[in-house]
């Protein structure tokens, strides 16, 4: 066992009992003790209860880092200084950085295949039996899914994060100040529209400029930044033209080209179209719009892919809403919104520190889904956690879904804007989404598994494993090495298990492990552990990109297709007037973050296995700029997803008498 003062070690039985009830069974460490076990101070972090803590985000420091990409929305990318990191870093400036490792997975079937739960046990093994420092960097789980088809996020069985609860359902308040900051920009956009069709340019300006006490009008701060952009160098209104104060206080949005949306952190098919502006005080403003689910948020992802308070504000205030009538992209800051949209998240910039089951640190931060976002923890969180683990230390990270998506964004548009390099990268794989691939029966979540996953096939295993050899190789490209973990199940025999792992050595995986962390934690893990720290210490390539960024769109989307197996690609009309429009608008330097299905290496979700020579379809183009991607929908990709017939929500209640929630998966 570990020397650290916070392990625990687990009474684990047998059959494994509920993801809820192991979780209920464990009293928490104070956090305290686990933020002490990292070396944090108290003026270090603030608590939330006596279980979560918000590590503090400081000052900024300038840095060097060879690829962060930095960019304004007017401007050209380019150059290598930002300004990054945070206060519980101001005293490891000098120190080195641990071991940096990314655990994706093969194409998944609806019921997942334990990823959160091998993130976390991997990080139980290291650190309670391996004695290694590690750090679990994961994202906080949507209460869509919660509630919905695949339940919470927080691992499963004697892997889990704690409290269980508390990290599945509104933990910090992340998400909340999320969809607050969002729906505010939302209305914002449809009120200057009614504002400015009801007003005249005098009207407006002295409507945006009040006069003060003394009847003096002035610009907000704010201001100043659309003043520059119009190329407008005036102090006060007065002195501005009639054709200025056009400029200035007319944004003129085209409301056919408005791509921001509501959001809500629940899944509701019935909002992904609806009409605002029906109510009689609208005068007849009515446009079509829809809701999107919390995390898909642009505003999660700038949350995801920043690096200070300072760079937050940018992010934030560079977003675009949509364009003008004269084609010009109107961003927050445009709308005077930045500076309160930074205020609303100046709290969920700062990471929460949580543990797992056997007492290891877990930083909690973030939450994009990796199908239609980029499904990746924060920078923030993996840089402080690097620093406090040192250079013998570990970090382990999550990507979203299987590896050709959650993966794939981690290493081209996480990593490129980190500057970090992982070492090893993880991938997940089990017995049953390799029958699947193998051509088993469909896998439907809520329905019982056909009898051919319940019993030993080891063809079907073995024609199944072209999905993991696709996922190991396209890993491989990226010049890291490649664990294959393979999440055992009670009803997978020897020789299914010993096909898997030979299948995975065949196709140039580091090594390939057998884990039973799900029933019986860190111990279950060791193995593999012990292969990812030989896998780590044992690479020697830099970091490769699968394409520059001084390629258009078209070539970064291409390049992507080509790794899902694709021939070809076809982009809509639609698709092809958007990549001309962020073309000339100067965003083509951009990396490119695909929302596509994570249940198929194609466009299509029932084509299982490795699929190739097909053409993948581009119905859309869409742009996050705040964030810094270019995003391209695949086929009939929804970012509101909706509730099954039978949600998770039937099984959880709490019991009154203990006032612990029951039911929570």
């Amino acid at each position: 066992m570990s020397s650290s003062k916070t392990v625990r070690k687990l009474h684990v039985v047998s059959p494994v009992p509920t993801d809820i009830d192991i979780a209920n069974s464990v009293e928490p460490l104070h956090i305290s003790e686990i933020a002490q076990e990292l070396n944090l101070s108290p003026n270090h972090y603030d608590l939330y209860g006596k279980y979560k803590a918000k590590v503090n985000v400081g000052k900024s420091i300038n840095v060097d880092v060879r690829s962060y990409i930095k960019f304004s929305v007017y401007g050209t990318l380019g150059g290598v200084a930002f300004w990054v990191l945070l206060s519980v870093l101001d005293g490891l400036e000098g120190s080195g950085d641990g071991y940096y490792v990314v655990v994706g997975g093969i194409t998944p079937t609806p019921l997942g295949e334990g990823k959160s739960t091998t993130t976390v046990g991997l990080c139980q093994a290291l650190g309670a039996f391996l004695d290694k420092k590690v750090v679990t960097c994961v994202r906080q789980p949507s209460q869509g899914p919660t509630f919905g088809i695949k339940g919470g996020a927080a691992g499963g069985g004697y892997s889990q994060v704690i409290p269980m609860d508390e990290f599945n359902l509104h933990m910090t308040g992340d998400i909340h100040a999320i969809t607050a900051a969002n729906n505010l920009l939302a209305a914002a956009i449809d009120t200057r529209i009614f504002h400015e069709s009801t007003q005249n340019d005098k009207g407006l300006l002295n409507r945006l400029c009040p006069p003060n006490k003394e009847g003096k009008r002035s610009f907000s701060d704010i201001m100043f930044r659309r003043l520059k952009k119009l190329g407008i160098s005036k102090n006060k209104p007065e002195d501005l033209t009639p054709q200025e104060v056009k400029k200035f206080a007319r944004l003129d949005i085209d409301p056919d080209s408005i791509t921001w949306r509501r959001v809500m952190d629940v899944n509701d098919r019935f909002l992904r179209k609806i009409t605002v502006g029906q109510g009689p005080e609208e005068k007849g403003m009515m446009r079509e719009t829809g809701f999107d689910i919390s995390v898909a948020s642009e505003i999660m992802a700038v949350l995801a892919l920043t690096t200070s308070l300072a760079d937050m504000r940018e992010r934030l205030g560079n977003m675009v809403i949509g364009n003008s009538k004269a084609g010009m992209p109107i961003t927050a800051d445009d709308l005077g919104l930045g500076g309160a949209l930074t205020v609303l998240m100046k709290d969920a910039i700062n990471p929460t520190l949580m543990q797992t089951l056997e007492g290891t640190p877990v930083l909690v931060h973030a939450g994009p889904f990796a199908n239609i976002a980029h499904g990746n923890s924060s920078i923030v969180a993996d840089k402080i956690a690097l620093k406090l683990v040192g250079p013998s230390g570990f970090v382990v990270t999550e990507a979203g879904f299987g590896a050709d998506i959650g993966a794939e964004k981690f290493m081209n548009i996480k990593c490129r804007y980190s500057g970090l390099t992982p070492q090893c990268a993880v991938i997940v794989a089990t017995i049953r989404a390799l029958k699947m691939h193998g051509g088993g029966p469909e896998v439907v979540a809520g329905r019982p598994l056909d009898h051919a996953y319940l019993t030993e096939n080891v063809a079907l295993v073995e024609a199944g494993c072209v999905n993991m050899a696709r996922h190991i190789s396209n890993m491989k490209s990226y010049g890291v090495n490649v664990v294959v973990a393979v999440n055992m199940f009670s009803t997978d025999s020897e020789a299914e298990l010993n096909a898997v792992t030979n299948a995975a050595l065949a196709a140039g995986a580091f090594e390939a492990v057998i884990c039973t962390h799900h029933a019986h934690g860190g111990k279950g893990a060791v193995d593999l552990g012990i292969a990812v720290q030989k896998a780590c210490e044992s690479v020697s390539q830099p970091l490769k990109f699968l394409y520059p960024l001084d390629v258009s769109i078209k070539e970064k989307i291409e390049a992507i297709a080509k790794s899902y197996g694709a021939s070809g690609v076809e982009y809509s009309e639609q698709a092809e007037k958007q990549i001309e429009m962020y073309s000339k608008q100067g965003f083509s330097n951009l990396p490119t973050c695909m929302a596509k299905t994570q249940y198929s290496f194609s466009h299509i979700p029932s084509e299982k296995g490795a699929p190739s020579g097909f053409v993948l379809p581009i119905r859309d183009v869409r742009a996050s700029i705040g964030a810094g991607f270019i995003y391209p929908l695949v086929g009939t990709m929804s970012t509101m997803p909706g509730l099954p017939t039978r949600p998770c929500f039937y099984d959880i209640d709490l019991d009154t008498a203990t006032g612990r929630v029951i039911g929570l998966s």
